[in-house]
C-alpha cells in the first residue's frame, strides 16, 4: 500500500525529515566558504552513501549556515522532496512523478506578518553582500556564486505571467548580482521585454529554498504554466507565498534567504566561468543582466543552500534532475498518444542527466521504436543536450544500466539500428563542438536495442527464472545463509508456472 506522506514544510523539516533517515552530517568546526566547502561536498559525493552536509558553524553577522550535497546521488532524498516515501524504488519514483505532473494547484497567499522569510530585512547601505561568507566552487571560478541551488522570480510584463528558473548568479558587488541564463529561458525574456519598453524589470531570487523549488525551477514548461502551480501539484497543497515588499512579485514565505532588486535597461556586467554540469569551466558570460539589490530578508540563522555542478557523482543536478526530466519525457510522449512506455529514465551520469535516454516499451506496431525514439528527442523534456536514447524492450529495467548493456550487445545490430537527428538542439555548454558557435546546435543518435519487430515471434527465447522458485529462493534467503537484500527480479519465465 502507499504510504500517506505528510507535505514538506520548509527547509528545515525537509532536514529533519533527511535526518531520520541517517542522510544529514553536520559539521561543526570552521570551513572555508572558498573552495574547502566544494572540496568537501565533491569527496563526500564519491561515498556510497553520501549524505546532504550542513555546515553549522555561522558567518557574518546574519549568522549564515550552508547546506551543500543537497540530492548528491540519492534516489531516498530525491524522493523524500518529491513527497515520496525515502525507500520507493528509481522506477516506480519516476512513474509517480509522472502522474504528479498532471495536477496542479495554485499557490496560498499569505500575509506577510504570518512569513517566516520577512523575520530579518536589511535595506540600502545596509547591505553587502560582499561581506556574507558566499562559497567559491572551484579554482577559476569568475568570482563567488550564492545562487547556484537557487529559485529566481520574474514576471512577463504583459501577461502578466509569474515565472520560477533555477540560474547562477555571481556577486559583482556590495548590492550586485549577475544573473547568467541560456538563450530562450523564460527570465531572459522578461528582461528584453522590459528593456525594449524602457523599463527596468523587478526581480527577486530565494537563495535558500525548499529543495523542491529547486526541481520545478529546473524545468522548461510552457509560458502559461506557473512552477508554483506545477510545485503545488506535486506536493500536494499550494506552495504558501507572501507579496514581495518592492513588487507584485511572489516568493516562497518560508525560503531562509531572499533578495529583491531590479535590473535596469541596458545593466549588464561580464561573468564567469563556472564549473558546470558537464564537469567542466562554462564559458565567460559577457554582458550578464545586472540586479541591483535593494532589500536582502532573511530567517533567523539562515541556510544558503548551494549546488556543486561537476562529473557523477559529485554532481548535485544528477539524482533529482534524472528523476524529473525522466518523468517529464514519459508524460510528453504520454501525452503524444506513444503506447506502450514501461519506464522512461535518464541517467544521471550522463551529464547531469541531460545526455541520455533510455525508454523501455513494449512494442505494438511496426515503426514503434523508431517512433518513440524520434519523438522522446524533439519533445521539450528531450530536445536539450541529449546526445544518446536508447529504446529497449518492457522485459529490460531502464535504470539497470548492466541490463541496458545487456539489451544493446544482443538485441541491436549497429548497421540497422542507429539513426542519427542532425541540426538538433545543443548547449553552449556542450565542450565536445568546437570552435564554441557550433554548441548552440547538436545532434542526438537513437539506438534500437529492442528485439526486431519483423522477427519478434522467432526471436530466441530468454533465459529466466520461474517465478515460483524465485519466491520459495527468496522466502528462505535468510535461513539459507546468505548475506544481503535478496535482489529484486521483475521479469519471469511467463510460460512456466
Amino acid at each position: 500500500m502507499r504510504k500517506q506522506i505528510k507535505p514538506i514544510i520548509d527547509l528545515r523539516d525537509w532536514l529533519t525529515r533527511i535526518q531520520r533517515i541517517g542522510e544529514l552530517q553536520s559539521v561543526t568546526e570552521v570551513v572555508d566558504p572558498i573552495e574547502e566547502m566544494s572540496a568537501i561536498t565533491y569527496l563526500i559525493a564519491r561515498q556510497k552513501t553520501s549524505p546532504a552536509i550542513l555546515f553549522e558553524s555561522p558567518g557574518s553577522a546574519i549568522g549564515l549556515r550552508h547546506l551543500w550535497n543537497i540530492f548528491g546521488s540519492s534516489v531516498s532524498r530525491t524522493a523524500i522532496s518529491l513527497e515520496e516515501a525515502s525507500d520507493t524504488p528509481t522506477i516506480e519514483l519516476i512513474r509517480r512523478t509522472k502522474e504528479k505532473l498532471t495536477y496542479s494547484i495554485a499557490p496560498l497567499e499569505v500575509p506577510a506578518d504570518q512569513a517566516p522569510i520577512y523575520q530579518n530585512t536589511l535595506t540600502g547601505n545596509d547591505i553587502d553582500l560582499t561581506q556574507l561568507p558566499i562559497p567559491k566552487h572551484w579554482p577559476k571560478d569568475g568570482g563567488v556564486y550564492a545562487g547556484t541551488a537557487d529559485a529566481v522570480f520574474t514576471r512577463d510584463l504583459e501577461s502578466g505571467y509569474l515565472n520560477i528558473g533555477t540560474y547562477r548568479m555571481m556577486i559583482q558587488g556590495p548590492r550586485q548580482v549577475g544573473l547568467s541564463m541560456a538563450p530562450g529561458k523564460d527570465a531572459l525574456r522578461h528582461i528584453h521585454q522590459a528593456w525594449a519598453k524602457g523599463l527596468p524589470l523587478p526581480i527577486a531570487a530565494a537563495w535558500g529554498i525548499d529543495p523542491l523549488m529547486m526541481v520545478v525551477g529546473s524545468q522548461s514548461l510552457p509560458p502559461d504554466v506557473s512552477e508554483y502551480d506545477f510545485a503545488g501539484g506535486i506536493k500536494g497543497k499550494p506552495i504558501e507565498v507572501v507579496r514581495a515588499c518592492t513588487s507584485d512579485l511572489l516568493i516562497p514565505a518560508a525560503a531562509e534567504i531572499v533578495i529583491e532588486g531590479v535590473i535596469r535597461p541596458g545593466s549588464t556586467r561580464d561573468e564567469g566561468p563556472f564549473g558546470e554540469f558537464t564537469g567542466y569551466y562554462g564559458y565567460k558570460d559577457i554582458d550578464c543582466p545586472l540586479i541591483d539589490v535593494t532589500m536582502l530578508h532573511y530567517r533567523t540563522h539562515p541556510i544558503l543552500t548551494n549546488a556543486l555542478m561537476a562529473d557523477y557523482p559529485s554532481n548535485e543536478q544528477g539524482a533529482f534532475f534524472s528523476t524529473i526530466r525522466s518523468a517529464k519525457i514519459w508524460n510528453e510522449l504520454d501525452k503524444l498518444g506513444i503506447q506502450g512506455i514501461k519506464g522512461v529514465y535518464c541517467p544521471p551520469a550522463a551529464a547531469g542527466a541531460f545526455g541520455m535516454i533510455v525508454i523501455s516499451l513494449e512494442q505494438k506496431y511496426a515503426g514503434h521504436v523508431a517512433q518513440t525514439l524520434a519523438l522522446a528527442g524533439q519533445v521539450p523534456g528531450g530536445a536539450y543536450i541529449t546526445k544518446w536514447i536508447v529504446a529497449v524492450d518492457e522485459d529490460i529495467d531502464p535504470t539497470d544500466w548492466n541490463q541496458v548493456l545487456w539489451a544493446m550487445a544482443t538485441r541491436a545490430t549497429p548497421s540497422d539500428d542507429m539513426d542519427i537527428l542532425r541540426n538538433t538542439r545543443g548547449s553552449p555548454l556542450d565542450p565536445a563542438q568546437n570552435p564554441p558557435e557550433k554548441r548552440f546546435f547538436g545532434s542526438k543518435a537513437l539506438i534500437n536495442a529492442c528485439k526486431e519487430y519483423r522477427n519478434i515471434r522467432n526471436f530466441p527465447v530468454r533465459t529466466l527464472l520461474r517465478q515460483s522458485v524465485y519466491e520459495r529462493v527468496s522466502s528462505r534467503w535468510s535461513s539459507l545463509g546468505l548475506s544481503g537484500e535478496v535482489p529484486e527480479i521483475t521479469s519471469f519465465d511467463m510460460e512456466l508456472n
